[in-house]
């Protein structure tokens, strides 16, 4: 608290830690809408795969050591929209090696 500036450019931080990832991910298959106020990034999969959004994310996991959140486990009765919740509180060489990984897909 001692130094304002510790939290007070918070927000432009992580907005560019977000600008960031989604460039990376603009040619991807990968559909989204940049997040507000928030500092994890929701990615929509339908265009790549027909698993279900927790099984999508435990492969990645498994086999790329890429961590993501199912949305489903948020949802009522498990509903699976293919979205997976990314988050971007990262190095900046973590997101570029994250987008190169996920643009593979």
């Amino acid at each position: 608290m001692q130094t304002p500036r510790h939290y007070t450019e918070l927000s432009e931080f992580f907005q560019a830690k977000r600008d960031l990832f989604l460039g990376l991910l603009k040619e991807s298959k990968f559909t989204f809408v940049p997040s507000k106020g928030t500092y994890f990034q929701a990615l929509n999969y339908s265009n790549i795969s027909e698993e279900n959004d927790y099984e999508l994310a435990v492969r990645l996991t498994k086999e790329n050591g890429i961590a993501s959140i199912p949305f489903s486990v948020f949802n009522i009765n498990n509903l699976d929209e293919k979205m997976l919740r990314f988050c971007f509180a990262k190095t900046d060489e973590t997101l570029i090696r994250a987008a190169e990984v996920l643009n593979a897909i």
